[in-house]
């Protein structure tokens, strides 16, 4: 299933299993909406369905308590940040305050001069956990999402650890919608492209992760405990680059789709 969010004519924030046009053939493309949050409870449909062009759709899940980021887990990008290959995951954690949706703008604040692109995978973590062991990893995801984990990397640089760099505003983008009949599998070889304006910056497949997803659980909930909604971000491919008030950046990952934002700088 595709697990969206979503504002319709009302602006309020509802949630809706997706029907693309691979569903529904030569129906229109459709939001079957459900009751509430399917990450907070048993959910059951209302009946209602909504033209998939006729809503908004938001970052599809708005994490409880925290986005979990991933630094270095591909080598090609260590080696393109002149670092080493990290020992163990190197993880550092964003503010929930900093999640935008597809089609919303990222904002570049006057304080960076260097504002970077991250297109990445992300794990939606589905249940309460603490020290899930690598067999059971697949038990506590939700979906998936596709996720742009936006850098100030001049501040990130400056600053020596990374709060600020990712921490703005508008620096976690997730969506366009959470997908959930994948399976570790399936999840360890889907290709990741992101594209400034149109051009291909990053190109590369899952399977190159050097800490695969159940490690990656595993090791981050050694120390926290995860919460339903809570975010890991998987790392970002090679190929990083800036951006500039007026481009647009897309990312889509295969079998899941494609999250496109404008850049602006902050008014």
């Amino acid at each position: 299933m595709r697990v969206a969010r979503f504002a319709a004519a009302d602006g309020e924030p509802r949630y809706g299993m997706v029907e693309l046009a691979q569903d529904c053939g030569e129906h229109p493309e459709t939001i079957a909406v459900v009751s509430a949050d399917p990450l907070a409870g048993p959910v059951h449909y209302t009946g209602e369905r909504l033209l998939l062009a006729d809503v908004r759709l938001l970052a599809p899940v708005l994490p409880r308590s925290k986005v979990v980021g991933i630094g270095k887990n591909y080598a090609d990008h260590a080696a393109e940040m002149g670092t080493g290959i990290p020992a163990e995951p190197l993880v550092f954690l964003k503010p929930n305050t900093s999640v935008i949706g597809p089609g919303e703008a990222i904002v570049k604040p006057p304080e960076c001069e260097r504002l970077d692109y991250e297109g990445e995978l992300a794990v939606v973590i589905g249940r309460i956990c603490r020290r899930v062991p690598i067999v059971r990893a697949a038990d506590v995801i939700f979906g998936y999402t596709v996720g742009n984990d936006v850098t100030a990397r001049d501040l990130q640089d400056r600053d020596g650890q990374w709060t600020r760099g990712k921490g703005y505003d508008t620096f976690t983008v997730l969506g366009p919608w959470m997908v959930t009949h994948l399976g570790l599998d399936e999840a360890a070889h889907l290709d990741i492209t992101t594209k400034l304006n149109g051009e291909v910056k990053q190109s590369e497949s899952t399977a190159a992760m050097l800490n695969p997803i159940p490690r990656l659980i595993e090791f981050v909930s050694s120390f926290t405990t995860l919460l339903p909604g809570d975010v890991i971000l998987t790392g970002t491919p090679a190929g990083i680059g800036p951006m500039l008030p007026g481009d647009s950046v897309s990312v889509s990952v295969s079998e899941i789709g494609t999250l496109a934002n404008p850049v602006v700088a902050e008014a």
